[in-house]
């Protein structure tokens, strides 16, 4: 199969077909990153520009490690150590670097839909590392990857995602992936948390948590998002963990060799309790291990690969 996509800029774009390929073509980087010696020359002569105007730690610190996995060139920009500070426009900003002659720009931002302005504005290819409150596509793909490593598919399952759902990047991003290939999405929250409509997509919408989480192969939890959401949408953060947050007992509930995910960073006590967080059922640290997998994948596909060597 030949990948055709410029630019990595959501999951919605991306058919199940591309999907399916993407998680494939990672799979086969795994290996690369089990060697002693974790370096392939498969990008050596490529520039990769990880462009972060939001704060990160995994999505980040893996792009940058899948580049140099790949022998590419990494360089990483921070907003406060840019010319943003003084006044630089987005737009401005990009097409500087471009001048520079990047093969590819990693981009976080905290607007939605920024990654697509960028993309229509430079000839280098652009990757979405998070936009705002739209998508999250590389995290998806991870969190695609580990489900299928642990389940062995994902057509059928049934995966709860029970969070902060307005303001996440991230369950977006899952509902298109999930529903494309076949999982049923069950999404659960407060009802001050999850946009009116969003059944449209494909999900279930649950306000009791218990409701969604029942028989679920995998609960994924989401990180409470108090910078996005600009007005206190609950009460307390206690009684958000009372009736939202994941713990030994309501774990009960779903399957009983149910996956619990999260995209990090983790708020314990409050999305989920040490207990599971740490337990045996949790594949977070998973989640992180394959993020590496999936991002050496797209850096590849985008830069015209057709299969990992």
């Amino acid at each position: 199969m030949n990948f055709r996509h410029k630019h990595i800029l959501g999951i919605e774009q991306l058919s199940a077909d591309d999907i399916r390929f993407i998680l494939d073509t990672a799979d086969s980087f795994k290996e690369i990153n089990s060697r002693d010696i974790k370096k392939v020359p498969t990008l050596r002569g490529k520039t990769i520009v990880n462009l972060f105007f939001e704060a990160s730690t995994r999505t980040r610190t893996s792009f940058e490690i899948a580049g140099k996995r790949l022998s590419a060139d990494t360089i990483n920009i921070t907003a406060s150590s840019s010319s943003v500070v003084k006044g630089e426009t987005l737009e401005d900003t990009a097409k500087n670097i471009e001048a520079m002659k990047p093969d590819i720009i990693v981009m976080r931002h905290a607007a939605s839909g920024a990654c697509h302005y960028l993309a229509e504005r430079v000839d280098c290819s652009i990757i979405n590392a998070g936009d705002g409150a739209h998508e999250h596509p590389s995290q998806a793909l991870l969190d695609m990857l580990t489900i299928r490593q642990h389940k062995g598919r994902l057509e059928g399952l049934k995966v709860a995602i029970v969070g902060d759902i307005t303001h996440s990047r991230v369950a977006r991003s899952n509902l298109y992936g999930l529903t494309r290939m076949g999982a049923e999405v069950r999404l659960a929250g407060p009802g001050t948390m999850v946009p009116p409509g969003i059944e449209r997509m494909g999900a279930k919408v649950f306000n009791d948590m218990r409701e969604a989480i029942a028989g679920a192969d995998v609960v994924m939890m989401l990180r409470i998002q108090l910078e996005r959401q600009g007005k206190t949408l609950l009460p307390t953060l206690r009684e958000y963990a009372k009736f939202y947050g994941l713990n030994t007992e309501n774990l009960k509930l779903a399957a009983p060799d149910a996956l619990v995910m999260h995209p990090g960073p983790v708020n314990r006590g409050v999305e989920l309790s040490s207990y599971v967080a740490d337990g045996a059922q949790s594949v977070i640290l998973d989640q992180v291990e394959n993020g590496v997998a999936v991002r050496m994948a797209l850096l590849y596909l985008v830069l015209g690969g057709e299969q990992a060597q």
